[in-house]
Order: C-alpha cells, then sequence, then structure tokens
C-alpha cells in the first residue's frame, strides 16, 4: 500500500480475512463487507448506515495489518513485485470505509458522524504510524530503493518505488526510536485538532443569522437574493421575514448590493469573526497548538519550520521560492488595489457619503464603480448563467476538447437526495468513469467547493482496468421562489475550476492507486483546474452555455463585450486578498521557534509587514482559515493556485497558439501527457512533455491585467 494511501485512500476490492461466527454474522449485515452491488459498483449509499463505519474501520485496520505481516514476514528476498507492489495493492477495506466516511462527512455531516471522527482519527492516526514505523517493513522497501539501479523497471514503476521510499522516510522510518514515538503523539494530537478546527468553523458558520423585518433593509438586493433569504427563513419557521447566513450565496449577494451600510458591516463582521468570539467554538488556541505542533514535527524530521519539511516534497522546494513568487506578484497588485480604493472613495466622495471606505463597503461600492465603468452589473448577466445550462455548457467544453460524453444516471444511489449522477465515456464508447455533482449549501455541509473520489482508478492484479467515482462539490445558490439556480460568474468559474479536477481523476490512466488522478504535489494539482477556468468566459464558450433562463435567448454580444472588457476589473483586490492568506499561511509556517502564539498579534504583525492596506482583509482570516487549519492538506500551501497559475496561463497559451481553443492537437497533447498521467512523473517533467519549455511569470500578469 502505498503510504500516501493512508493520507488520501484509494478505494479497491476488499479481501476478506477468517472471523468468528459473530464477526461473520456482522460482516453480512454491513454493506462495506461485501462487494457493492450496484451499478458501476459505487458505494451503496442507501445501505450504509452509521453504525456499520466504525467496525469497518476496525476490520479494515485489522486486515491490512494481516497484509502487512504477509509482507515483512515473507521468506522471499524483497523485489518489486512482493513488496512495493503489495504495499499499492494492500488495505482494500480501509480504503473502502475510508473514502466513504471521510467524503460524506463533509457533504452531509451530523453529531453523530463527528463523534465518529473523533473516535476513529487516532485509530488511523496510530496505524499509519504503525505502517511508516515499521522496521521490517521499511527494510524490504529500503532494500529494493537501494538495488532500483539493476530492476529494469519502467517509468511508472520507479516513480512508485521512490514515492514509497519517500513516503517512509517522511513518515518517520530513519528516526530513532525515541523520535519515533514522539512523532506518533503528535501526529495522533494534530489529527484531532484539525478536527476540532473544522467542527468549530462550521458551527459558527451555522449559528448567525441575520433577521430583517423591515423590507426598506432589503432596498438594493436583487430579486434573487430577496427569495433566497425568504426560503431560508420560511425554513427557520419565520414567515414574513428574510434571514441571511454565512454561506457564500447569502452574504456576498447582501454585502454586494444591500443599501443599508450598517447591516452590510454587521454581516460582514460576523463572517471574518467566525472562530473568533471566545465561545466553545473559538479556533485561536486551536491554531496556537496546531502550528507548535507542526513545528514540533518538523523539527522531530530534521527540519527547521514546517514550511521547510513541507516544500521539500512540492514543486516550490524551499519557502524562499514561495516567497518570492507572492513578492513579485504582490506590488503590482498592491498598487492596483490602491488605485481600486481610490476609484471607490470618489464614489463615496461624489455621492456625499461622510465616511472613509472600509473593508465591507468594498464589494458594495466596486459593484457600483463597474457598473459606471463598464454599464454591468452581476445582476445582468446572471439570469444568462442558470446552474444546468452551465454544466451542461462545461460538459459541452469537454466534449470538444477530449470526445467524452456525460449520460445523466437515474434511481443511482446517492449520499444526498439533491446529488446528480453521470456516466462518462470516451469518444470510442469506452467506459472513462462515473461523476457525482453536489451543488448547494446547506447546514450539514462544510462550506466551498471542492473534488474528491469515492473510487480511485487503477489497473488491478488481473489487468483490469478499475474506472474512477468521482465527485464534484459546490455551495452555489439554490433555485429560490419562482427562479431557478442561478449563479454568479465567480460561481461559473468554481465551477469550471471544481470540473477541471475532475478530469484529472476522471481521466486517468496510471497503474498504481498511488500515483492515479490527483496524487501529484500540491503546487501542481491546480493545474487542471485552473485551466479549465479559461474557457469559461471565452465569447464562442458563453454563446454555447450562456442563454436565458426565462426565454433561452444566447447572451447577447454586447453583454460579452462587456463581460471580456471588464474581465480584469477588481483584480487588484482579488490578487491582494489572495496573497495575504497565502503571506499568512506562509508565515505561521515558517516560525522556527515555539511557543504560545496571540493570533490576533500574530496576523496583524504578518499583515503590517506585507503592506495590506486597511481597505482588504485576507481572503481568509486565521481563524476560519480552513485550508490551511482543518488539515494538513494545504498547509504551508495555500500558494499553489498561484503558483498552478503560472503554469495555467503558460497552458493556456499553447490553445492561443495554436490558433483555436480548441485545438485538437493541443488538447490531446494535453490530456495525454498531464491528465492520464497523474503522479507518475516530476511535476515539472510533466508539463514540459506537453509545452516544451518552463512557464514564465508574464502570462500570469497579462491574465489578471496587472503588467
Amino acid at each position: 500500500m502505498n503510504v500516501k494511501k493512508l493520507l488520501i485512500p484509494l478505494a479497491v476490492i476488499c479481501l476478506m480475512t477468517s472471523c468468528t461466527k459473530q464477526e461473520k454474522k456482522t460482516t453480512v449485515m454491513n454493506p462495506f463487507f461485501e462487494a457493492y452491488n450496484t451499478p458501476f459498483e459505487v458505494p451503496p449509499f442507501d445501505k450504509i448506515q452509521n453504525r456499520h463505519y466504525l467496525p469497518a474501520f476496525e476490520e479494515g485496520i485489522k486486515q491490512h495489518d494481516a497484509e502487512i505481516k504477509i509482507i515483512t514476514d515473507s521468506d522471499k528476498a524483497p523485489d518489486f513485485a512482493n513488496t512495493i507492489e503489495a504495499l499499492d495493492y494492500s488495505g482494500a477495506l480501509l480504503t473502502r470505509v475510508n473514502l466513504v466516511f471521510f467524503n460524506v462527512k463533509e457533504a452531509v455531516t451530523n453529531d453523530s458522524m463527528q463523534e465518529i471522527a473523533r473516535t476513529v482519527l487516532p485509530m488511523l492516526s496510530q496505524h499509519k504510524d504503525a505502517v511508516n514505523l515499521n522496521e521490517k517493513l521499511f527494510a524490504r522497501v529500503k532494500a529494493v530503493n537501494d538495488q532500483k539501479g539493476s530492476l529494469n523497471l519502467n517509468l511508472e514503476q520507479s516513480r512508485l518505488l521512490e514515492e514509497t521510499y519517500k513516503g517512509f522516510v517522511r513518515g518517520g522510518a530513519n528516526l530513532p526510536a525515541d523520535k519515533k514515538e514522539q512523532l506518533k503523539k503528535v501526529n495522533e494530537e494534530l489529527a484531532l485538532l484539525e478536527l476540532k478546527f473544522g467542527d468549530n468553523m462550521l458551527a459558527e458558520t451555522n449559528a448567525f443569522k441575520l433577521v430583517i423585518d423591515k423590507k426598506e433593509d432589503l432596498a438594493g438586493l436583487p430579486e434573487s437574493a430577496i427569495a433566497g433569504a425568504a426560503d431560508d427563513a420560511k425554513t427557520e419557521k419565520m414567515d414574513d421575514k428574510w434571514v441571511f447566513t454565512l454561506q457564500k450565496p447569502s452574504w456576498i449577494p447582501f454585502v454586494t448590493y444591500a443599501e443599508n451600510r450598517g447591516l452590510r458591516e454587521k454581516i460582514y463582521k460576523a463572517m471574518y469573526n467566525r472562530g473568533n468570539n471566545g465561545n466553545a467554538s473559538d479556533n485561536k488556541a486551536v491554531i496556537s497548538k496546531i502550528v507548535n505542533l507542526r513545528l514540533q514535527k518538523a523539527n522531530i524530521m530534521g527540519f527547521d519550520s514546517w514550511s521547510a519539511f513541507t516544500l521539500d516534497d512540492n514543486m516550490a522546494k524551499t519557502p524562499a521560492n514561495v516567497y518570492k513568487l507572492l513578492n513579485q506578484v504582490w506590488t503590482p497588485a498592491i498598487k492596483r488595489a490602491e488605485e481600486e480604493a481610490k476609484d471607490m472613495q470618489t464614489m463615496i466622495n461624489k455621492e456625499g457619503g461622510k465616511f472613509k471606505l472600509e473593508s465591507w463597503d468594498w464589494w458594495y461600492y466596486s459593484e457600483k464603480v463597474r457598473k459606471e465603468k463598464y454599464d454591468l452589473d452581476e445582476e445582468q448577466i446572471r439570469p444568462y448563467f442558470e446552474l444546468n445550462n452551465v454544466r451542461d455548457g462545461v460538459f459541452a467544453v469537454a466534449t470538444k476538447l477530449y470526445g467524452i460524453t456525460f449520460t445523466r444516471l437515474n434511481n443511482m444511489p446517492v449520499f444526498h437526495p439533491e446529488c446528480e449522477v453521470y456516466e462518462v465515456k470516451d469518444g470510442d464508447g469506452s467506459e472513462i468513469g462515473v461523476l457525482y455533482m453536489d451543488f448547494f449549501p446547506r447546514a450539514s455541509k462544510k462550506g466551498g467547493a471542492w473534488m474528491t473520489v469515492y473510487r480511485e482508478q487503477s489497473i488491478n492484479k488481473d489487468g483490469k482496468n478499475i474506472r474512477p467515482v468521482v465527485s464534484i462539490t459546490g455551495n452555489f445558490s439554490k433555485p429560490a421562489g419562482d427562479k431557478p439556480a442561478l449563479l454568479s460568474y465567480d460561481d461559473v468559474e468554481t465551477l469550471y475550476h471544481e470540473f477541471g479536477h475532475g478530469l484529472h481523476g476522471l481521466l486517468s490512466q496510471c497503474r498504481y492507486e498511488g500515483l492515479a488522478g490527483t496524487n501529484v504535489a500540491r503546487d501542481f494539482v491546480e493545474l487542471p483546474s485552473q485551466v479549465m477556468e479559461h474557457w469559461a468566459a471565452e465569447p464562442e464558450v458563453l454563446k454555447v452555455y450562456a442563454k436565458h433562463y426565462k426565454t433561452g435567448e444566447v447572451i447577447p454580444q454586447a453583454l460579452v463585450d462587456k463581460i471580456v472588457k471588464s474581465g480584469k476589473f477588481n483584480q487588484g483586490f482579488a490578487t491582494v486578498e489572495y496573497i495575504a492568506a497565502a503571506t499568512l499561511d506562509m508565515d505561521y509556517h515558517t516560525i522556527t521557534k515555539g511557543g504560545d502564539i496571540d493570533v490576533a498579534q500574530f496576523e496583524k504583525a504578518s499583515m503590517d509587514k506585507l503592506g495590506l492596506i486597511p481597505e482588504i482583509i485576507p481572503r481568509y482570516r486565521s481563524t476560519y482559515f480552513a485550508h490551511v487549519f482543518a488539515s494538513s492538506e494545504y498547509s504551508s500551501g495555500y500558494y499553489s493556485y498561484l503558483w498552478a497559475e503560472v503554469l495555467d496561463c503558460d497552458a493556456f497559451e499553447a490553445f492561443k497558439e495554436a490558433g483555436s481553443i480548441f485545438d485538437q492537437k493541443v488538447a490531446k497533447s494535453f490530456r495525454t501527457n498531464l491528465l492520464e498521467r497523474g503522479g507518475t512523473d516530476e511535476a515539472m517533467k510533466l508539463y514540459l512533455n506537453f509545452r516544451g519549455h518552463e512557464p514564465g511569470i508574464e502570462p500570469l500578469l497579462k491574465n489578471r491585467g496587472l503588467n
């Protein structure tokens, strides 16, 4: 089993071990303990109940331990097949339950699921360490690695060996006994703290409601936002009132359009004070502990900071390289943001406002400036971005680029009734995989948007190409009143983004799960997602999917021209708020000396040093920075979006240079050299195979209008 599978579990067919009569009875009744008798062998969500998870985790760990013992107890000399491949194939049942439980928990959680997570995370941490720190197992892995030059391995086999060996080393296999014990304790505590951070954030997001009972306080808001607030009020049994929440489809329209400045300030401050209210869900102490534990782990591993440890396994390699990129883009971005702030202050003054622009005013006045400069506001274009049309539009782009098709599947097992399920086929009719889509916010779902897998692509021991089950989850505006779900352009880009991740998982053609799909360097994984965003605003693509939800009229050319013309608008703000958050992440994780952290003071010092203007706050302030603190996945890695943007802007230029955004030669090269290859080679080598040269920063600056 590739060591990564314990962090990003990968689904394979389960193997049964011997058990007692009572265990057999339990096994038969547990959906995880038998083959998925479902279409395409997707998880039987309709049969899985919360009571099934813990026994499945326990049995999965037991089975995996037995499989590891077979490897370590073998009297045959260690070789690639009986050690490295055997590891990648192991852990089947544990993988199955891991993928279902943690993915469902993100989308449809409840108190029971959260309690199960608190129980199983220490178990999983201990099991992961037991594998990583198994001396007999590592000795076999090292023996194979020591003879790699004479094994005649192909590129993918060599890569799996390299990643497996490196995974053990980074997991602590070379540490002395006392350091291994320290590492185990740190890993277990970190897992629980990261879970607590996420639970606190969900509780804080759900706790706040802005209840409006005076119609005049709705002045300026579009009908769609008012209808959505009325629907939320009915759900809360508050008839004849309007409820606005901290879900993005609710608070963003409010701060963008509501004329009542005091109420804009109230909801905006509630948003940026999540986890910072001195209550049971306060995240400041949690952050301090997480940062110190990560530093402790880095020190145990021989690094002076968590960033140094994390980045050693990424394209960036060092904190200095990350800061260099962030600073390169910061200089033109902050200059543009200051110009944007002046434009808004001028408008405030012109309207007779006797106040200085504040962060809770930015969304409102930037929308006013956009309307004045480009005769365009979000509500003009929203009727053309009906969710189903946008979804069909992104499908059409994928079909035109790669020849793949999407067919709606009915009567499929789903983890929530709102899910849509699609069969994905290649141009020759062969099976690519299954795609789940889950679009709307709910109290049981974490915020944001993401792609994940319920089964990873691989080729099994019998040579069968196991096709993936991919899921895309969002938090887009729901249908409200008599209107369907209408998206903002930001939502459109988000859907294209996550769909790009989905293609990375779906089109994978790798042998080993540990290398398949999105199992690539953190600062490379955003390339396939971000490059997809470029198609969303292309005029010839807009004409395919941007159709008025009432009339079916294709978006007028005049409106397309305005969208294109205003495409670089407010990019100073967007870039500055992002770099501020990425810098905050790096500053926390380049700390080299432990101690209690005053989160508020630390954040202020970080932003003052950067030179962030007071009219803008970081995209994520510390106490709700889930990318960084709800898991270790993006810690010291939030910069990845900008790093990958250097790649994606250069990659899209390849299509432009070829004369068509649907050039088949370029599309085929992107698919075969990048999307299909997963992590089977170093990221830059994969990119060079596609592009032929390393990218520069100029296409990024051009794309953001900062050059």
